[in-house]
């Protein structure tokens, strides 16, 4: 979820959100580490889109905020669409890392899957903006895959886990550090859909979920 504000003057549409971290195996460093990922990769293809007939540059500006005292009753209350509340713990149901629907503003994150590199909080975060999963999980023979595959695409060998492997067996899939953002997911935001006031619009919806942690469940 993110707070949209068209720059006339500098011909840029600015994204912001702000990510907010909480749970036993959150800390500043790693918050920074998410923001500095999800800054980076989303910023990398200089996106453009048209806007009332202009050209524009859309631009992502991600800020985070770790607090680790935060309490169900200050998500529950939020009303600034820059922010998205993301839990981090050692264990996750499901062993993966998840939002709480397409435009959201609110998730759990497991820690093993924030190693550097790995993509996952930039592929979460697209999820915040509106993306799903492709529809063909078959990505053979077209390259780089873009953001939005999920863990279990099927890619040509160089960007599995394991090249020698056969596709899909173990081994045999998308390794998620070669997951890139590309000018097309940019576009597939659809911002022009929006309703803007004063230049300014929201995408995503609040959801606002405070997540206990799985372990103690």
């Amino acid at each position: 979820m993110g707070e949209v504000e068209i720059d006339v003057a500098n011909g840029t549409i600015v994204i912001s959100s702000n990510i907010i971290t909480y749970g036993s195996a959150a800390d500043e460093k790693l918050t920074e580490c998410i923001r500095a990922e999800i800054e980076a990769l989303w910023n990398e293809p200089k996106g453009m889109i048209y806007l009332k007939g202009t050209l524009f540059l859309v631009s992502f500006r991600i800020t985070t905020q770790f607090q680790p005292s935060i309490d169900m009753e200050e998500i529950y209350s939020n009303l600034d669409p820059r922010n998205n509340y993301f839990r981090i713990e050692e264990y996750a149901h499901g062993n993966i890392s998840f939002v709480d629907g397409l435009g959201c503003n609110s998730g759990y994150f497991k820690l093993e899957n924030l190693y550097a590199g790995s993509t996952t909080a930039a592929h979460e975060y697209g999820h915040t903006l509106g993306l799903n999963h492709p529809a063909d999980l078959d990505h053979r023979g077209k390259g780089v895959p873009g953001i939005m595959y999920p863990r279990g695409t099927l890619v040509d060998p160089q960007f599995q886990y394991d090249p020698t492997k056969p596709a899909g067996v173990t081994g045999g899939t998308m390794h998620p550090m070669y997951r890139k953002v590309f000018a097309e997911d940019i576009v597939a935001l659809k911002l022009e859909r929006l309703k803007f006031k004063n230049e300014k619009a929201i995408v995503g919806e609040f959801t606002n979920v405070f997540h206990v942690d799985h372990a103690q469940v």
